[in-house]
């Protein structure tokens, strides 16, 4: 599944083109990595997301849109971390 989809659907992000957008802005990173809207997610994969005052860092559970839409987890937290604004850069 695309990233962009998936941060939506397993619902870190309200809407797809704010998740494409924080992407190329540079915030989403997986597996260490720079991405792009279209990078393919799989079970395994770590996501870190740098939001305002928080940086988030997941391991993806569930790649299925499916089975994520019926409620099954998505994700793990592996750490969450307050930032001030100064310092949102992942």
């Amino acid at each position: 599944m695309r990233i962009d989809k998936y941060l939506k659907i397993s619902r870190m992000v309200k809407r797809r083109t704010v998740a494409q957008e924080m992407i190329q802005a540079g915030v989403v990173r997986l597996n260490g990595r720079p991405i792009k809207p279209s990078s393919v997610v799989r079970v395994g994969d770590v996501i870190e997301i740098a939001f305002p005052r928080r940086i988030l860092k997941v391991e993806v559970l569930c790649d299925d849109e499916i089975m994520v839409k019926k409620g099954k987890v998505a994700y793990a937290i592996l750490e969450e971390r307050s930032v001030s604004l100064d310092d949102s850069t992942i």
